[in-house]
């Protein structure tokens, strides 16, 4: 394993870990929030929707 230290300065490879994992993050927590399901942010809109809409009246006779 230290041999492998030896072609890879530690530095550049934990920041580049580290950046990788960041956005990683990232494009995780955006998927979750462009779904219906897991966004905490807005929070479901089936819910809403479903409050908006009424039934049609009856036709006229």
């Amino acid at each position: 394993m230290w041999r492998m230290w030896l072609l890879f300065d530690p530095r550049r490879v934990l920041v580049a870990l580290g950046i990788f994992l960041f956005v990683l993050a990232l494009l995780i927590h955006f998927i979750l929030l462009s779904t219906d399901r897991f966004n905490w942010l807005e929070g479901p809109h089936h819910g809403a929707m479903a409050g908006q809409m009424a039934p049609l009246p009856a036709p006229a006779k």
